[in-house]
């Protein structure tokens, strides 16, 4: 193969057919298959057969990394965790629940439940951080009966579900996105991904912007842009959708309905739920422990440990002991029988397994940019005209690009990961700074783009039209975004 820091301009093209391809067909995974294919085309001096090879040995090496393999786990068994709550009746119990809420609210005060259930939605999104499909499935489809019988137009819960899903992963970054990401970083050298995944968080402005902003319009009703349009016509006619509208039905959550015969309860979905989000930090703890070696204080040493603990192994920890939880407190209820939870626990894999194979070619995509030096490349061709204080825009606004051509904020990650850390160190800019621009970026382009897998389940999951729900998003997104790109142009120019 050919020298890796002699490929030049070449070094480039890889991710950009992955963008243009995505681009084109909307078909992102063909699109990473293509990007990793050619990448290796290159290093093997153009040889078809071994640059063929070459990539199914770089998909093998994916599975060398133990953090990899991990974080390809967890997204398996968070399908079956998903099918488990659903089966045991456990989120119908947890719309019953709402309902007497509502019930309560509106004996207190005529048209305040509409505000309390639109808050208890986001928050549900929020709590739900440890993936964003299982939180926008599960707000859309918990929530939709609610929201019909207040008269709440299905676009805006739809934008509640698809804007509280992925900021509160990014933000909250105890489950895959964070393991995802601090695998990234470690590829490009990053010696304590943890720590820097946690001090770009407070950069990390579009995420923050974001759930902010869904707070304030569901506070003030203060509507703008289609939404509003969506909102009238919804308290003047009663439609929850406009007339000729397509709606994305999906009636629950999983292809799996809810087994007959038997109570729903609203604990048989929290407890397990609750069980990931309480143990993902414990785990976390527990895997660093025995890496802090200066003792002041425990509380000292447990937010020690958390840092230098592995996100990788606490995220599938957490979600394994949230499975064993759920399968002891159904079969202690006689709710399911052994066979049956085998049976759910594969149909559950089988489920989420196009999020997995998008992690392996995240990651592929990622391993390849860097063997061809594309970040160097990009970073040393950029140094004599881009100044340090534009980067932090300039990597928000390529990002966000990137994400909506792809749409998908995951490949994102694994492409501008791998271009803007190299160019942050060769500019002197502030590493941490950029890497927020790059997670930034890849959320709101996401949150732009129609073809967002993220939009698209909450669109199927509030049963509403697609398009519509991108069109009423999109104002909010957009305002998000041009604050979110004026402050890292602030910050770049008095830093």
């Amino acid at each position: 193969m050919s020298d890796p820091t002699n490929f030049g301009f070449l070094s480039i093209l890889p991710p950009i057919i992955a963008i243009v391809l995505a681009l084109k067909t909307r078909q992102v995974y063909v699109a990473l298959v293509l990007g990793i294919w050619f990448s290796w085309l290159i290093m093997s001096d153009w040889n078809l057969l071994d640059g063929t090879l070459a990539t199914l040995e770089a998909f093998v090496n994916v599975f060398r990394s133990e953090g990899n393999t991990r974080t390809i786990m967890f997204s398996a068994l968070v399908g079956a965790l998903l099918l488990f709550i659903q089966y045991s009746r456990g989120v119908e119990g947890f719309v019953n629940k709402l309902n007497k809420l509502i019930v309560y609210f509106e004996n207190k005060q005529a048209g305040y439940s509409r505000v309390v259930v639109q808050l208890l939605a986001l928050l549900t999104g929020m709590v739900l951080f440890v993936e964003t499909s299982i939180s926008s499935l599960s707000v859309g489809t918990i929530y939709r009966p609610v929201f019909d019988k207040l008269k709440i137009p299905r676009e805006k819960l739809a934008y509640i579900a698809d804007s509280s899903s992925a900021p509160s992963s990014i933000l909250i970054p105890f489950n895959a996105w964070g393991a995802f990401i601090m695998g990234l970083l470690l590829t490009q050298g990053i010696a304590n991904p943890f720590g820097m995944l946690m001090t770009s968080i407070k950069y990390n402005f579009y995420p923050i912007i974001a759930l902010l902003m869904v707070f304030i319009i569901i506070l003030s009703k203060k509507d703008f842009g289609p939404m509003a349009t969506a909102e009238k016509r919804t308290k003047k006619t009663g439609k929850l959708l406009r007339d000729g509208a397509k709606p994305m039905i999906s009636e629950t959550v999983t292809s799996y309905k809810p087994k007959d015969g038997i109570e729903a309860k609203a604990y048989n979905m929290i407890i397990p739920l609750l069980t990931m989000v309480v143990m993902m930090p414990v785990w976390l703890a527990f895997t660093g422990w025995n890496e802090v070696t200066e003792y002041t204080s425990w509380w000292n040493h447990f937010i020690s440990s958390l840092g230098a603990g592995s996100g990788s192994s606490s995220v599938l920890y957490a979600v394994t002991s949230s499975l064993l939880v759920a399968m002891i407190l159904y079969r202690a209820q006689g709710l399911m029988r052994s066979k049956e939870m085998v049976d759910l626990i594969l149909k559950g894999i089988s489920e989420l397994m196009p999020l997995a194979l998008l992690m392996m070619l995240a990651f592929g995509i990622g391993e390849a940019c860097k063997a061809l030096g594309t970040g160097e490349f990009v970073a040393n061709w950029s140094k004599d005209w881009l100044s340090p204080a534009f980067l932090p825009m300039v990597v928000f606004l390529i990002s966000s690009f990137i994400a909506f051509s792809t749409g998908t904020s995951w490949g994102t990650f694994a492409i501008m990961l791998a271009i803007a850390i190299p160019m942050a160190e060769a500019h002197g800019a502030n590493v941490t700074l950029v890497v927020a621009a790059s997670l930034g970026g890849g959320v709101f382009g996401d949150h732009c783009s129609p073809i967002s897998d993220t939009s698209i389940i909450s669109s199927m999951a509030s049963a509403s039209d697609h398009i519509d729900h991108v069109r009423t998003q999109l104002p909010y997104a957009l305002v998000g975004g041009v604050l979110a790109a004026l402050l890292y142009l602030i910050i770049g120019l008095t830093s």
